[in-house]
């Protein structure tokens, strides 16, 4: 436990730190609550360590992080990308603190504990996933909370796009990020898109980047609104201006087409 709460301490500090300095870029008359992010992956193995995670996440992990004041969270299967199974987690606070101090938080709670048990006393021969990685996100100044789909409330089938651009340099994306609240939240709206998040990576890898995530309800539909997208002809004029087409000013996107679990908040 001792070094489980000098990593934690080690990370809230750091994570502190780096909100601390985003924010105070912020005016005080632009400055409305933005939410952090965690975006975990658990990198699984094909057979019973899938069932394994998603009866955590539906009787131990949620209903902790509920009890902690945080939700909703979402809790997604990769269907469409470069490597399966990956079970992606999105827990979103409107206080950095709660995120950074989940895990130490956690073993106080003895009914997480009971029902964890399965998932975290797995044995080594047997372990209930691979590898779990995660990164922390600040939400966009225009973009500031989530916002869960229409679909979610009515249990319908839906999908989720997660995608991230990386830059070739902090100019190059701090650009980008300014492109969204220049005109491509509304391109998104008018396309009929549903916007769930946007955020900006302050840990994690291959950094700079941004990550945001929409929502549709199947593949044809996404296929479609994207079309919308790509002809509108603000986003032809957007995208061809010369303060974001100098140069490319996004190096590589990572494209993931994900689909809630049962048991998913969002």
């Amino acid at each position: 436990m001792k070094r489980r709460e000098f990593i934690t301490t080690s990370i809230a500090t750091a994570g502190l730190a780096l909100a601390r300095g985003a924010e105070a870029q912020m005016t005080p008359a632009a400055a409305p609550a933005r939410e952090f992010y965690e975006l975990r992956r658990y990198h699984l193995q094909s057979g019973p360590q899938s069932k394994l995670a998603e009866n955590y996440f539906a009787d131990a992990l949620i209903p902790a992080l509920n009890r902690m004041g945080i939700s909703p969270i979402g809790v997604f299967s990769l269907t469409i990308g470069p490597e399966t199974p990956v079970i992606y987690v999105l827990l979103p606070s409107s206080r950095l603190e709660a995120l950074v101090t989940v895990q130490s938080q956690l073993v106080h709670d003895e009914q997480f504990m009971s029902a964890a048990a399965p998932f975290w006393n797995a044995p080594a021969t047997a372990p209930a996933f691979v590898r779990d990685e995660s990164s922390l996100l600040i939400a966009f100044e225009g973009w500031p909370k989530l916002v869960v789909p229409p679909s979610t409330a009515q249990h319908a089938d839906r999908i989720f796009q997660l995608r991230t651009y990386e830059s070739a340099s902090d100019q190059d994306h701090v650009r980008k990020v300014e492109m969204f609240h220049h005109g491509e939240f509304e391109i998104f709206r008018k396309s009929g898109f549903s916007q769930v998040f946007y955020g900006d990576t302050l840990v994690g890898p291959r950094m700079p980047n941004l990550t945001y995530m929409l929502s549709f309800s199947d593949l044809a539909d996404m296929d479609a609104k994207w079309k919308v997208f790509g002809n509108d002809p603000e986003w032809k004029k957007l995208s061809s201006s010369p303060r974001y087409s100098f140069e490319a000013i996004v190096s590589n996107i990572s494209n993931l087409v994900l689909k809630p679990l049962s048991c998913s908040q969002i």
